[in-house]
């Protein structure tokens, strides 16, 4: 089950106890989900709605707040593979319902943004208003990079309406037009989960938070791979390297080297895949690493110094050049 689904059906659920609030929330929700038409010559108003359990709930909330009846029939899904959606439809008294839910101003124009009551109203009953939008036309993706509580709306107006409505909840969120389509954005993790408290969508927050902090997990698990991966590479790449070196160096010197220099080139080739750590313990007697690394670049400096007086090649001409 989606995120917005869960979302969904959990908002359906709520109820305030105050009668304004719940008014709100409806003209809300007819204004991002509704329509005007004009029918027999009286003005209609007309919801699609994707749920019958909210189709039931706004015909419930029609009839207790205005004392409206309303029509209810099922639309057929546009194809093959989706879901029905819900028509409900109020043609008498239509008009009057549009106009005590801002649809119609009091000169029968539509209203092309949010009713002036709803954009007024209190900090507490704006969270209603985006209830309302979201219930209507909202939808939640996944937390991650591309995470986003997202509402569709009918107009620029609306929208702008939206956003000053989220701002004086000082929840951050932005207007922006894909393919001439109005839509409202909040996009930071915190800004969507206090959006969704303030909604009342309480479970929704619990599942949402613990999914992201499950990819936040993940994210940082891959990250450690990759950085111990790449770590054991390059510690593969530095032994390989540094043994290629020694042999070289021991094959330009010869017989003519430092005894205690010879023994840190053949204990590096004894136990090619140890640390100098792990040498230094393997030498007799112990030795530090600084000690043996110290031995190590010594002895490949003076075979480098023999090979320029020999002009031969020196001890790292073999090697490949990510490996030098």
């Amino acid at each position: 089950m989606s995120l917005t689904s869960i979302a969904k059906s959990e908002l359906t659920d709520v109820v305030s106890a105050k009668t304004v609030t719940r008014q709100l929330e409806l003209a809300s929700f007819l204004r991002f989900c509704g329509g005007l038409h004009h029918i027999g010559g009286r003005v209609a108003v007309e919801a699609e709605i994707p749920s019958v359990d909210l189709a039931a709930r706004i015909r419930r909330d029609m009839m207790e707040l205005y004392g409206v009846r309303s029509e209810g029939r099922i639309a057929p899904a546009s194809s093959p593979h989706g879901d029905p959606t819900y028509v409900v439809r109020v043609i008498e008294g239509g008009e009057t319902l549009a106009r005590q839910t801002g649809l119609l101003d009091a000169r029968r124009r539509p209203v092309r943004g949010l009713p002036n009551r709803l954009t007024t109203a209190g900090v507490d009953d704006l969270a209603a208003v985006w209830r309302g939008a979201f219930l209507a036309a909202g939808s939640i993706t996944d937390p991650g990079r591309s995470a986003s509580l997202e509402i569709v709306c009918p107009t620029n107006e609306s929208a702008m309406a939206l956003v000053g409505a989220a701002s004086r909840m000082n929840i951050a969120s932005k207007a922006r037009e894909v393919r001439g389509s109005h839509r409202v954005v909040i996009r930071e993790d915190d800004a969507i989960s206090r959006m969704l408290i303030a909604m009342s969508a309480t479970q929704t927050v619990t599942a949402w938070n613990e999914l992201r902090e499950r990819r936040e997990v993940r994210a940082t698990a891959n990250r450690l791979v990759n950085f111990d991966d790449a770590n054991l590479r390059r510690s593969a790449q530095a032994a390989v390297a540094a043994c290629a070196r020694v042999e070289r160096a021991l094959e330009i010197l010869g017989d003519d080297i430092p005894d205690h220099l010879a023994y840190a080139g053949k204990l590096r080739l004894a136990h090619r895949d140890a640390s100098l750590d792990e040498l230094g313990h393997q030498s007799s007697p112990p030795m530090t690493k600084d000690a043996v690394a110290g031995r190590i670049r010594r002895l490949l400096a003076l075979a480098d110094k023999v090979a320029a007086e020999k002009g031969i090649p020196a001890t790292d001409a073999d090697l490949p050049a990510d490996f030098a």
